[in-house]
């Protein structure tokens, strides 16, 4: 009876608070509510009239300008005519609002099972994948708000988004978005773009075609059929799938439509520089808020650079290949960008999106986190057979030098020496110093990650030696100096944010000591430009890709060549077309600066020899020479002649880089020949032997 009793008791506490947490929920609900439509009404007096928002402008206008101020482009407003719901095509409202928001006649503008969706991917896949505004809300942000993805302009967005659904129909709404929102290209509205990609009026599109203006929405530049039609017809299969899937078209409508078949306006002439401007102008978003005063954005960029870029990347990027090209100043200004040879024929930008194998040049991290662990440029290794947990990592050519330097190791990119050190460091040790230094691409630690297996964008591998040439000190590239109205007022000012020092400035003094004597004398001998200049190459398995980054006189270069299907590409390496580019291209961006000496004169922490006890610091090992490629005085006199000779005598030990680069003779083993006699094998897969053409 007692249990009876307290059992009874128990459930009456349980009944108790469950109403209490009950009423207080709906409680709180009910005081949110009326919050929120204090908001909503507010938001929806200052909304304008639907006739207002038809007469404003549909875009702002832009201007940029080049670092000596030149105007590289101007953007602003394309229109095409107003359409009323009445004269937009059945077909382009259909698809629109099948792939932006299938339940766009039924939600009150926000859309609770899309914002779902969006977080339970987010929650799944651990980054948001999934978009959950609706047409409303993207109304909203396109007239009234920005782009910046921020918790409080997204809390407006909403707010306004419920104003909008409270003052016009759904009718209105869609017109206001079809008629305002951007396709790309500059183009505003659906009339404006169809008459920008297809020659005519929006009221004549096919289904076909609005599938293409409807894709395009999600991102313009990358699917602008302009641009590249593979993925424009790509998305636009998607967005008629869509449509299938929502019943707004049958079966055999969805078969019957041909985007391949659909005929585009030819494209306006463009050059290079758009790569630069197509990068920078998505970042003034996060810059300003001003959206409607005409503006003048003055950018980094060097014309004179970008013309040179341009040129040498065209001359010397293999037949049916690709090529790319970054320069980053040491304060971070991106000087020049070149995302492929030809813009016209497309405008994917390789430069800052494509992700590719950078082969050995991702030795770098490699070689950086071996010296911060105690590695020193003239300790010597044993380059032989290396067998790691099965994996066996070939020299190119297969040949094998025995003992050497790690300076000679490096400049000779030895797969050997990188896969032994890696193992001995540690794989994800490498991952951490390639974090640290800005790779924010997906990273493998197994042993082949030495060689470069994981892929980076070019902007981020020349950002890594951009800052080891700031004696390890971090930099952040950017493109935007500052932004002014039309009458000259700043509006935003570019600061370079404070350096975080990325290792000790005697790792980063060693590394480009290393670095130097790779273009010196190892597999980077192309680029030489007749001043001290530090780099490594990179070619990846099959000549896929080639890769070549160095610096000199404050400016960090990276190329990249290669196929967009990354199929090989006959005798593409590093070593030469890269690198060659390099050269041409450095030769002339760096002509009217000083010429600057690498501070490679750095001091180890002492350290206890192994076998001798001894306490052992680095050296200088810097040739220096004047703007007339002249060793300055000081340094060692080094005619061709001489390397000429050496090299054809197989000299190319490491006696003979010391004397090349001045330095104290460190002995150690002949490196021009095998433990088999034979002539080593560079990374590029030619003898060491053997200079540049023209040297």
């Amino acid at each position: 009876m007692a249990r009876k009793n307290q059992q009874g008791s128990k459930s009456g506490r349980f009944k108790l608070w469950f109403w209490r947490l009950f009423k207080t929920g709906l409680f709180l609900s009910l005081m949110g509510l009326m919050v929120l439509g204090i908001f909503v009404a507010v938001a929806r007096g200052e909304i304008d009239s639907f006739e207002d928002l038809k007469a404003s402008p549909n875009g702002q206008m832009i201007r940029l300008r080049a670092a000596d101020g030149t105007v590289i482009q101007s953007i602003g407003p394309s229109f095409g005519r107003w359409l009323t719901i009445n004269e937009l095509p059945d077909e382009m409202k259909d698809a629109m609002v099948a792939v932006e928001d299938r339940r766009f006649y039924s939600h009150p503008g926000v859309d609770p099972i899309g914002i779902s969706r969006s977080f339970w991917v987010r929650f799944q896949r651990g980054y948001f994948a999934q978009g959950g505004s609706t047409i409303t809300q993207q109304l909203a942000r396109n007239i009234y708000l920005n782009n910046n993805k921020e918790f409080g302009r997204k809390l407006r967005e909403i707010i306004l988004a419920l104003a909008i659904e409270t003052k016009f129909s759904k009718d209105q709404i869609l017109e206001l978005y079809l008629n305002k929102v951007y396709f790309g290209g500059g183009a505003y509205g659906v009339d404006s773009a169809s008459r920008l990609f297809f020659g005519h009026s929006a009221e004549k599109l096919s289904l076909s075609e609005s599938a293409i203006i409807a894709g395009l929405v999600k991102a313009p530049s990358r699917y602008a059929p302009t641009a590249d039609p593979k993925a424009a017809l790509g998305r636009a299969k998607v967005v008629v799938e869509v449509m299938q899937d929502a019943g707004m078209i049958t079966a055999a409508q969805a078969a019957a439509v041909k985007p391949a078949n659909v005929k585009l306006t030819a494209d306006k002439p463009q050059n290079s520089v758009r790569y630069f401007t197509d990068w920078v102008l998505p970042q003034l978003d996060g810059l300003i808020k001003e959206r409607e005063k005409p503006i003048d954005v003055w950018t980094t960029i060097d014309l004179n650079m970008q013309r040179v870029g341009t040129a040498a990347i065209q001359a010397n990027a293999p037949r049916g290949s690709q090529g790319a090209l970054v320069a980053i100043d040491r304060d971070g200004a991106v000087r020049a960008m070149v995302g492929g040879t030809d813009y016209v024929s497309s405008n994917y930008n390789r430069a800052v999106t494509a992700l590719r194998q950078p082969g050995s040049a991702w030795k770098l991290f490699v070689y950086l986190a071996a010296l911060e662990a105690g590695f020193q440029p003239e300790d010597k290794v044993v380059d032989e057979p290396v067998d790691i947990g099965g994996w066996q990592p070939k020299n190119s050519g297969g040949n094998y030098s025995g003992e050497i330097t790690v300076r000679t190791a490096f400049a000779y990119s030895k797969n050997t020496i990188a896969a032994m050190i890696g193992n001995e460091v540690g794989t994800s040790t490498v991952a951490n110093m390639a974090r640290r230094f800005g790779i924010t691409t997906k990273i493998n630690t197994s042993p082949s990650m030495v060689l470069g297996t994981s892929e980076t964008r070019l902007i981020d591998m020349t950002r890594a030696f951009a800052q080891v040439a700031a004696n390890g000190r971090s930099l952040t590239p950017y493109g935007i100096s500052k932004v002014t109205t039309i009458d000259g007022d700043v509006i935003y000012q570019a600061k370079a944010p404070p350096g975080i020092q990325l290792v000790e400035p005697y790792v980063a003094g060693a590394m480009i000591d290393l670095m130097q004597s790779a273009v010196e004398t190892g597999s980077g001998r192309r680029a030489q430009i007749g001043r001290p200049t530090a780099g490594k190459t990179g070619t990846t398995s099959s000549n896929k890709d080639g890769y070549f980054v160095g610096f000199s006189s404050g400016l960090t270069t990276g190329v990249w060549m290669g196929r967009d299907d990354a199929r090989p590409v006959g005798d593409l390496q590093g070593g030469r077309a890269p690198a060659s580019a390099f050269s041409a291209f450095m030769r002339v961006a760096v002509a009217k600066r000083p010429v600057e000496k690498f501070n490679t004169d750095v001091t180890f922490p002492e350290r206890l020899d192994e076998e001798s006890g001894l306490k052992g610091e680095g050296e200088d090992g810097t040739i220096f020479v004047d703007e007339n490629g002249q060793p300055i005085e000081g340094t060692p006199e080094v005619s061709p002649d001489h390397i000429d000779d050496a090299i054809r005598s197989n000299q190319a030990d490491d006696a003979w880089v010391d004397e090349i680069l001045g330095r104290q003779s460190g002995g150690g083993k002949k490196g021009g020949e095998d433990s088999g006699g034979k002539p080593k094998q560079g990374e590029e897969g030619q003898p060491e032997n053997l200079l540049p053409e023209g040297f």
